[in-house]
C-alpha cells in the first residue's frame, strides 16, 4: 500500500507538470501575494486580419474603433473617412461587405463623415455614427437615411467656447444616446430618444496632483493661479452598454498610486444614476497589472483603451501601455490577462479597441491597421462554463467544471474559489472551508465557517448541552459529598 505523504507528493508531481505542459503561452494571473502565476492559454490567435487581406480600394489608415452588431463587424476607419462593414462567418472568418462613407436624404446623398471615430448600431438597427471632426453625432435607420443629428447643447449647462467633438457614443434600448466628447469633463452628454438635451451622465471623480494643489493655494500669485488648470473631473476614454442597459467606463487619466486605494477606478459600471457599481470582492482591485515598472521601457500602470461585456457578465479590457487583455467576472476575479506589445501574433503596438462576438475576441490595433480574432481553448471554455453554471445555480455541474480546471492548471486559484463557493451553496461547508483556506480567502473562509459552526453546533447540541450540565453540576455533587463526608469524620 501507498503511503498518503508518497501519494500527496505524486499528486503535486502530476499538477506540476500538467500545469507545466499547458501553461506554454503568455497568460497569466496573480496570486494572494499579487505574484504572477502562469496560466495555460485561455485565448488562442485564430486569425490576424491585416488592411491588405480586406482587398479595399484605399488601405485602413488609422483606425480608432470597434463595433459589433450580432456578426457584423464595423471598423472606424478614421483618417480614411468612412466605415468598414465585415462579417463574421461561421468559419470564423472576416470578410468584407461594404463601405459606409455616405448618408442620404429624401434619396440623395446628403453628407459625407469627417474623421468617424465611433459607431452605435441600436436593436431596431438604427445607426449612432460619431462624426468626429464635423462637430456632431448622426442617427440613421438601417438605410443610411438621415433620422436627425446631434449637436453642442444649447444650454447653460455645457460650458461653450471649445471645439465639440464628439469621439465616443452608445444608446439605449429606448434610443438615449450618450456621448463622449473630447475636453467635456462633465461625464456623458445624455440626448433623449427625441434628439434633445437632458444633461450630463455619470461625472467622474476630480484628479489633482497633492503638491500642486497645495502650490496653487499658498505659494502663487493671482496672475499664476489664473494661468494654471483648474482642478476638473477627468474625462472618460471609451464605453461599452452591456445587454442589461448597463455603461461600463475606463479612463486613462488618474495618479498611478491612486490605483491601489480604489480613488483611480479606472474601470467603472454605472447605472441610471451614473453611479459606479462595480463590484470588488476579490483580494485586489480590478486595475490590469498590479505591478508595474520599467521593463521594455513601459513603466506605466495599466491603462485601459477599450472595455467589452460578455453575456456571461465577463468583462474584459484592452490595455494600451502593454497591449495586454485582461478578463474580470461580475464579482471583480481576474479570469486571465495575456498579450503584449510586439508584432507578433497576439501581440499590438497600439491598441485601440476591442470587441466580442459570442466569446470570440476582436482587438484593433490602430498602429499596424489589422485585427487580431482570438478565440477560447478548451481551458478557457471551462472557465466560462463554470462561471456561467455558478450563476444560474447550477453549483454540482459549476463544482465538477472546476475541477477539470484544475485538471489542466492545478495552480488556478480562482477554480478553489469557485469550487468553495459550489459547496458552500451544497451546505458542504467543511469542504468549502479547505478551499478558501488553501488559497488565502479570508471573507468566504469566515463565511464558511460560521455556517459551519452552525451546522455543528446543532447536530451535537445534545451531548453539548448534557456536558456543559455535568460540568457545572458534578463539581457541585462532589463537593457536597466532601462536606457531608467532612462532617461525618468530625462527629
Amino acid at each position: 500500500m501507498m503511503s498518503r505523504k508518497k501519494i500527496f507528493i505524486l499528486l503535486t508531481s502530476l499538477i506540476a507538470f500538467s500545469t507545466a505542459l499547458f501553461a506554454k503561452g503568455d497568460t497569466y494571473t496573480y496570486d494572494y501575494w499579487s505574484k504572477i502565476e502562469k496560466s495555460p492559454d485561455v485565448y488562442t490567435v485564430s486569425d490576424v486580419v491585416y488592411a491588405d487581406d480586406l482587398k479595399l480600394d484605399v488601405p485602413l489608415k488609422n483606425p480608432t474603433n470597434l463595433f459589433c452588431n450580432g456578426n457584423i463587424v464595423y471598423v472606424l476607419d478614421t483618417d480614411n473617412n468612412r466605415i468598414i462593414e465585415l462579417e463574421y462567418t461561421e468559419k470564423r472568418i472576416l470578410e468584407f461587405r461594404r463601405v459606409i462613407d455616405r448618408f442620404y436624404s429624401n434619396g440623395e446623398v446628403a453628407g459625407t463623415f469627417s474623421g468617424p471615430k465611433d459607431l452605435f448600431v441600436t436593436e431596431d438597427n438604427c445607426f449612432f455614427i460619431a462624426d468626429t471632426k464635423n462637430g456632431r453625432v448622426l442617427k440613421l435607420d438601417q438605410d443610411l437615411n438621415l433620422i436627425f443629428t446631434l449637436y453642442e447643447p444649447d444650454d447653460p449647462t455645457y460650458e461653450k467656447g471649445k471645439e465639440f467633438l464628439p469621439e465616443k457614443v452608445v444608446a439605449d434600448v429606448k434610443g438615449r444616446a450618450y456621448v463622449l466628447a473630447k475636453n467635456v469633463n462633465k461625464g456623458f452628454i445624455k440626448y433623449d430618444y427625441d434628439g434633445s438635451f437632458t444633461g450630463f451622465y455619470g461625472a467622474s471623480d476630480v484628479v489633482y496632483n497633492f503638491i500642486d494643489m497645495l502650490w496653487k493655494r499658498f505659494f502663487s500669485t493671482r496672475a499664476q493661479r489664473e494661468q494654471m488648470l483648474s482642478f476638473v473631473p477627468t474625462e472618460y476614454a471609451n464605453a461599452y452598454i452591456d445587454h442589461e442597459g448597463f455603461i461600463y467606463a475606463v479612463t486613462k487619466t488618474f495618479n498611478e498610486w491612486d490605483l491601489l486605494s480604489d480613488k483611480a477606478k479606472p474601470l467603472r459600471k454605472l447605472n441610471a444614476l451614473g453611479d459606479d457599481i462595480l463590484v470588488k470582492n476579490a483580494e485586489y482591485l480590478p486595475i490590469g497589472d498590479l505591478q508595474w515598472n520599467n521593463a521594455a521601457g513601459i513603466k506605466d500602470p495599466s491603462k485601459f483603451a477599450d472595455i467589452t461585456v460578455l453575456d456571461n457578465d465577463v468583462y474584459l479590457a484592452i490595455d494600451e501601455s502593454r497591449g495586454r487583455v485582461f478578463g474580470y467576472n461580475n464579482q471583480g476575479y481576474l479570469l486571465f490577462a495575456f498579450g503584449g506589445r510586439g508584432n507578433i501574433d497576439g501581440h499590438f503596438r497600439m491598441p485601440a479597441a476591442i470587441e466580442h462576438v459570442g466569446k470570440d475576441l476582436f482587438v484593433l490595433d490602430s498602429m499596424n491597421a489589422s485585427i487580431t480574432v482570438f478565440t477560447p481553448t478548451p481551458f478557457g471554455e471551462l472557465i466560462y462554463q463554470a462561471t456561467e453554471q455558478y450563476a444560474v445555480g447550477a453549483y454540482d455541474d459549476s463544482a465538477r467544471t472546476w475541477e477539470e480546471v484544475l485538471k489542466y492548471n492545478g495552480n488556478y486559484d480562482l477554480a478553489y474559489i469557485g469550487l468553495g463557493k459550489s459547496y458552500l451553496r451544497q451546505d458542504r461547508f467543511k469542504e468549502a472551508m479547505d478551499c478558501f483556506e488553501l488559497k488565502k480567502d479570508r471573507k468566504n473562509y469566515s463565511k464558511a465557517f460560521m455556517y459551519y459552526r452552525k451546522e455543528w453546533i446543532e447536530a451535537n447540541i445534545g451531548w453539548v448541552f448534557g456536558l456543559i450540565i455535568a460540568i457545572i453540576v458534578v463539581p457541585f455533587i462532589i463537593s457536597k459529598i466532601l462536606a457531608f463526608k467532612r462532617e461525618l469524620e468530625s462527629l
